[in-house]
């Protein structure tokens, strides 16, 4: 495909200065709600420092609520807070742990450890974590009912080292399981905006990717995968789209799924302004229900050439690529869903809110 030649302007709609905001464009610690919430969820040594955003760019430069970590000595692993901010779950190496604002453990679901890929002894202590990033990850459910965890959890009969396990908020007891046979380098979650489902994605380094997405309904867990060559990296969903957005393992395509996995629509990234292929970022999602948000940073070498673009969201046909007053935006891309998208500037420490020049 030769470059589209359209242009599109960026309107700068909030900027605040929010050291360690990069992980809001380049990670999972922004953590979108159904009721159209949206908390940052920051890490600084001992504490989780959760920020409501709308408040953050309002002027409130004070966390919404800080949580002591239960175990800083381990870097790793996946965190949600309800949605009522009065707790944390933490996906440990050892455990998922709720805790109070105070630092309270509300409850623990022991697991087998990440380290090391599989049962060892610990013998520095159950302090000490064990070597390897290896981890899992947690989400509580949009009504703050459940935690869904992603657990490494040996199973002989079964022959699965990991589970994805639905957990009572409450008191922590399991309430279903799920089998897994992936190999686990690091996983993500995210809850879809019906309420019910949950989208799990493993990735297992050069072994690809596994999808998951399942439903509790309070008696069965229903589950079913999204594997095509195990290389679709779950991407994001909207409330106005009954799906979901994947992007290829290795940046190949972009793919809008119905939730059983149906594919609807699929777009390859467009030719860098030399001719060579580009190829789409792991950070890509939905602007609004009616345009798509993505990008080529990685791939392409040019820094005086535009690397965002804006798809339809219904077909991903390329409407244009984005110009920003100033020049080139240096920054991945995090879309809210609201018709906005945010990137980070690490040179001054900013996290930037963007529009389309009059939306």
């Amino acid at each position: 495909m030769s470059i589209t030649t359209v242009s599109i302007t960026a309107h700068l709609r909030d900027s605040v200065a929010l050291p360690g905001g990069a992980a809001l464009v380049n990670g999972f610690a922004l953590e979108r709600r159904a009721d159209g919430s949206r908390r940052a969820l920051l890490r600084h040594g001992r504490e989780l420092e959760v920020y409501d955003l709308d408040e953050l760019f309002a002027g409130e430069r004070a966390p919404a609520a800080v949580f002591p970590v239960p175990r800083p000595e381990w870097e790793y692993g996946g965190r949600s807070v309800s949605p009522d901010g009065s707790f944390a779950v933490f996906a440990d190496q050892r455990a998922v742990r709720a805790v109070a604002r105070d630092g309270s453990t509300l409850w623990e679901h022991p697991h087998d450890c990440w380290g090391f890929g599989g049962a060892h002894p610990h013998t520095g202590g159950e302090r000490e974590p064990c070597p390897g990033p290896e981890h899992g990850s947690c989400r509580i459910s949009d009504d703050g009912r459940l935690v869904w965890a992603h657990v490494a959890s040996a199973s002989a009969a079964q022959r699965c080292r990991e589970h994805w396990v639905v957990l009572d908020a409450g008191d922590g007891g399991e309430l279903a399981r799920l089998p897994l046979r992936s190999d686990s380098s690091g996983s993500h979650q995210l809850s879809h905006p019906d309420g019910a489902h949950v989208g799990l994605c493993i990735g297992m380094g050069q072994d690809g990717v596994e999808l998951h997405w399942a439903r509790w309904d309070g008696a069965e867990l229903s589950s079913w995968g999204v594997n095509e060559d195990l290389d679709r990296i779950l991407a994001d969903v909207h409330p106005g789209h009954p799906g979901f957005l994947t992007v290829e393992h290795g940046g190949c395509d972009l793919r809008l799924h119905a939730l059983d996995g149906t594919v609807l629509a699929h777009r390859e990234p467009e030719q860098g302004e030399d001719g060579d292929p580009l190829c789409w970022d792991h950070g890509c999602g939905f602007v609004d229900a009616d345009t798509v948000i993505a990008s080529t940073l990685d791939s392409d070498d040019d820094p005086e050439h535009a690397r965002h673009w804006l798809l339809d969201a219904r077909t991903l046909e390329i409407r244009g690529r984005i110009g920003y007053p100033g020049g080139p935006v240096d920054s991945c891309v995090h879309p809210l869903g609201d018709g906005t998208w945010l990137t980070y500037d690490d040179a001054n420490g900013t996290l930037d809110r963007w529009s389309a020049a009059g939306g």
